[in-house]
């Protein structure tokens, strides 16, 4: 019941639906959908979360770090317009580490926010004290935040 009442408080809702056929090592997946309909058809495997060499397969490391980059960069941007400095333009890569956990497992170990904008009469100390402002205030980050260590730098262009 708890989990309901969570749900009917939700100013929004966002879904995917992901199929898996197989075992871990030997099985592949596809992400069939997205509620929006931006996105679907999306092939996963284990060997694109552990090797370079799957081209085209995508990762649910690789749609997290695209979920941050983006959540990030509305964060950012809403941190610097409510200063009276909105940028011109933000480019956030996020880069989400995937390594082997401590008594087994794999774990997502970090998230890597590289920022560079282009804000009109900003310096660097501001631009990265309101990069750190619209960290904090990141939904992606909030949920990652105490599992996941999260790296920022921030640069103007």
């Amino acid at each position: 019941m708890a989990d309901e009442n969570i749900r009917n408080k939700a100013q929004a809702e966002s879904t995917a639906t992901a199929v898996w056929r197989g075992s871990l090592v030997d099985g592949k997946g596809e992400i069939t959908e997205s509620g929006s309909g931006a996105f679907g058809h999306l092939p996963v495997t284990w060997a694109a979360r552990t090797t370079d060499a799957n081209p085209e397969q995508t990762t649910p490391e690789e749609l997290l770090a695209a979920a941050h980059a983006a959540c990030y960069a509305m964060a950012f941007s809403h941190a610097l317009a409510g200063a009276g400095s909105p940028a011109d333009q933000l480019e956030v890569k996020a880069t989400v580490g995937f390594d082997p956990k401590a008594g087994g497992g794999m774990e997502v170990s970090f998230s890597h926010l590289d920022v560079t904008g282009t804000v009109p009469g900003l310096d660097q100390a501001k631009f990265a004290e309101l990069a750190h402002k619209g960290e904090a205030g990141c939904p992606v980050s909030n949920a990652l935040r105490g599992n996941v260590q999260i790296i920022l730098h921030a640069n103007l262009a």
